[in-house]
């Protein structure tokens, strides 16, 4: 199961990585629409569709590193101070209720607009704007495609927290005690 989990992390972990870059390629490309518009006096539309484009890729290829990385909105008026396993079974409780079966439900539904995007080749409605549009809307299923593996990789090391499993990435095999100041012990 550790290994599976580690798997699902790694593609999200890459794909959070390589997708990142997507933002600062929008912020050229918004600022070669700002001179052009206001030094040139000229705007292309396919240029703001791929300002569309860019932010839309951040967005959601980044929605299950920012999961995994604990970015998201949380909120925890009770969870910060949770120990790890009362954490564990409240991630395990909302990932099985609510994440993975919205994200199945969503991944369906965007397929589906994708694959009618797709079959009548559909393009910006914009004269000037950029064809297949259905790219566009094929990321959005990714995008809850990767939610699902992080989603599940989280619901797995849930359930290897409450067995009492090491689930984190490092192996521990020197790990020393030591004494906090508060009087805790930890590893």
């Amino acid at each position: 199961m550790k290994k599976i989990k580690q798997g699902l992390e790694w593609i999200n972990e890459n794909t959070g990585k390589l997708f990142a870059w997507s933002t600062s390629l929008m912020v050229w490309i918004i600022c070669i629409d700002v001179i052009m518009r206001y030094v040139v006096n000229q705007s292309f539309i396919w240029i703001i569709e791929l300002e569309i484009y860019f932010f839309a890729i951040s967005f959601l290829f980044a929605s299950g590193y920012a999961f995994k990385h604990d970015k998201h909105v949380r909120v925890d008026l009770f969870y910060a101070r949770w120990s790890k396993k009362g954490k564990s079974r409240v991630n395990l409780i909302g990932g099985i209720l609510f994440l993975i079966p919205w994200c199945i439900v969503s991944i369906i539904v965007c397929w589906k607009y994708f694959m009618t995007s797709f079959k009548m080749g559909e393009s910006s409605a914009q004269p000037g704007g950029l064809p297949a549009l259905y790219v566009l809307k094929f990321c959005i299923v990714l995008g809850f495609v990767l939610l699902l593996f992080q989603a599940l990789a989280s619901v797995i090391e849930s359930i290897g927290i409450l067995r009492g499993e090491n689930m984190d990435d490092t192996e521990d095999t020197n790990a020393q005690t030591t004494q906090k100041v508060d009087g805790t012990w930890e590893l």
